[in-house]
C-alpha cells in the first residue's frame, strides 16, 4: 500500500468564522492553529500548506481566565538599540491591542519556518464583529 501524498493542485481551502466573546485565550488558539496547519483533514501532509483560512472576529472579548493571569502575563520586545527593552501587560495588550493576542497564541503554536509564516498569513483577526471577507462565504467553526 502506498502513502497518498496531495499535489498542491488538488488543495482545497475553506473559510472559517470564530466568535471568539468569552471563549478561551489558550483553547482558541489550539483550534484555530489546528485548521491553519490543516490537521483536521484527511489530506494533511506535513510539508505542505493544506490548511485553511480563519476569520476571528470579538478578539477583544476573549476570556483569559486565572487569578492575576491578565497582569501576570508579559508580552516582550527589543529596538536593537541600547535600553530599548519594553515590556507590556495582556491587561493592556487586550485594551490597546486586542488582536495581537490571539495572533501571538497562534503563532506560537505553529512551526517557526517558511511554511509556518505562510499559515500564519491565512489568520485574519478583527476586534469587532464585522469583518470584510464577506465575498467567501466563511462557515461558522465549531470550539
Amino acid at each position: 500500500m502506498k502513502t497518498y501524498v496531495v499535489k498542491a493542485s488538488e488543495i482545497e481551502r475553506n473559510w472559517y468564522v470564530v466568535d471568539a466573546a468569552g471563549l478561551t485565550l489558550g483553547r482558541l488558539a489550539t483550534r484555530i492553529a489546528t485548521v491553519l496547519r490543516g490537521k483536521h483533514k484527511p489530506t494533511y501532509t506535513p510539508g505542505l500548506d493544506v490548511g485553511d483560512f480563519v476569520i476571528v472576529v470579538n478578539a477583544g472579548k476573549v476570556a483569559v481566565h486565572g487569578n492575576n493571569k491578565p497582569e501576570q502575563e508579559k508580552f516582550y520586545r527589543h529596538s536593537q538599540y541600547p535600553g530599548g527593552f519594553s515590556e507590556i501587560t495582556l491587561a493592556r495588550m487586550l485594551k490597546t491591542h486586542p488582536t495581537r493576542v490571539i495572533e501571538f497564541a497562534v503563532q506560537g503554536m505553529l512551526p517557526k519556518t517558511k511554511l509556518g509564516k505562510a499559515m500564519a498569513k491565512k489568520l485574519k483577526v478583527y476586534s469587532g464583529s464585522t469583518h470584510p471577507h464577506a465575498a467567501q462565504k466563511p462557515q461558522p467553526l465549531e470550539i
